[in-house]
């Protein structure tokens, strides 16, 4: 349904133009807008006019029309003027409100499409049969993102994105929670270009707004309408998993996620007795800051002692030292592969865990 204020300015526009006042009510004859300054009540004549099989009439030197929607009657249009050109007039505003009703519509029905489609609440024949009322192409190539709007909530987000994106009219923006925003965005030729280029658009326009710490994600390229809701769960995953382990990272995608998308799907007894066999109840967390900044600068140059040491501007043997203390406490030998590979995957389990304990269920 058309919002009250669209009416108002749609009417006050035609007045400005005509000189002519206007006057929407429903069928009850209840005023939904009014150009008219006094209180003119047209309750009694509205309901004489819904008995009427005429679809516009004159009454008591007014132009009366009826809008309907998909056979139901949804406002009256009064034109409080006589003669041809009252008559002109109110034609034309009654015209342009059942075009606005209609777009309305649409744009009602595909929300709500796109959002039954996002949470598979549609079966495939169903997907198909409103995609092509709806005058939805079924296999262009499209990809979901997810702007993460929890840090801004005081923000219109949902505004902010959908005008960003209008330049597309393929383009579908919509909100299928509070969180988050969806963007269900039909990829012309490169997906990295494109996506690259609308992350920017919309990081921009929110940083304008005064939004901090906004994240997007997105999931994998899909061909056919029916697997759009897979992106959506793709790109879903990569905005938790991407809090977890990619903190510094602004736009992550699915594709990206490499261990952390595995470890995200570990049971949590699972992790615990992982965490336990590895570091034999020591907490990594409980490392001094000496400790966690070397492990860190290690595996940042490949397990290099040499560069590493350098960084650190710490002595070659200082920097053994460190290693050695590691390997007492944890049995791990960062040195070797094997040992630094189960290390760091034990680092990212205990980070997962963390983060489990944190949200809210």
């Amino acid at each position: 349904m058309v919002s009250n204020q669209i009416l108002q300015q749609t009417i006050e526009g035609i007045k400005n133009i005509s000189r002519v006042d206007l006057c929407v009510t429903d069928a009850e004859g209840k005023t939904i807008a009014s150009t008219i300054i006094s209180s003119s009540n047209y309750q009694a004549e509205v309901l004489e006019f819904v008995k009427s099989p005429a679809d516009s009439q004159e009454i008591q030197n007014s132009q009366y029309f009826k809008i309907f929607d998909e056979q139901n009657l949804e406002y009256i249009v009064i034109c409080a003027s006589n003669g041809d050109n009252a008559y002109l007039v109110g034609k034309m505003a009654a015209f342009q409100i059942q075009s606005l009703t209609v777009a309305y519509k649409e744009r009602f029905d595909k929300d709500n499409f796109i959002k039954n489609l996002l949470l598979d609440n549609l079966l495939l024949v169903d997907i198909y049969g409103y995609a092509k009322r709806l005058h939805i192409s079924l296999d262009a190539s499209r990809v979901v993102l997810l702007v993460d709007s929890s840090k801004c909530m005081e923000l219109d987000c949902l505004s902010i994105v959908r005008e960003v994106m209008n330049s597309n009219k393929h383009d579908f923006v919509s909100a299928v929670d509070e969180k988050n925003v969806v963007i269900i965005k039909e990829i012309q030729e490169d997906l990295d270009k494109e996506i690259e280029a609308a992350s920017a658009s919309i990081l921009e326009a929110l940083a304008k707004e005064g939004a901090e710490g906004v994240r997007i994600s997105y999931g994998t390229c899909v061909s056919e309408i029916k697997d759009v809701s897979r992106s959506y769960k793709e790109a879903k995953m990569a905005l938790d998993v991407g809090g977890i382990f990619f903190e510094e990272r602004e736009v992550i995608a699915y594709s990206e996620l490499g261990i952390g998308r595995l470890i995200y799907q570990l049971p949590i007894p699972l992790c615990k007795m992982f965490i336990k066999e590895i570091f034999h109840g020591i907490n990594p967390e409980d490392f001094d800051e000496d400790t966690i900044i070397t492990i860190k600068k290690f595996f940042e140059n490949s397990l290099n002692v040499s560069e590493t040491s350098r960084q650190l501007f710490i002595h070659r043997n200082t920097l053994v030292y460190r290693l050695d203390k590691i390997q007492k406490s944890t049995g791990l030998d960062l040195r070797v592969f094997e040992d630094a590979i189960t290390f760091r995957i034990a680092l990212m389990v205990v980070k997962y865990m963390k983060y489990m304990e944190t949200i809210e269920y």
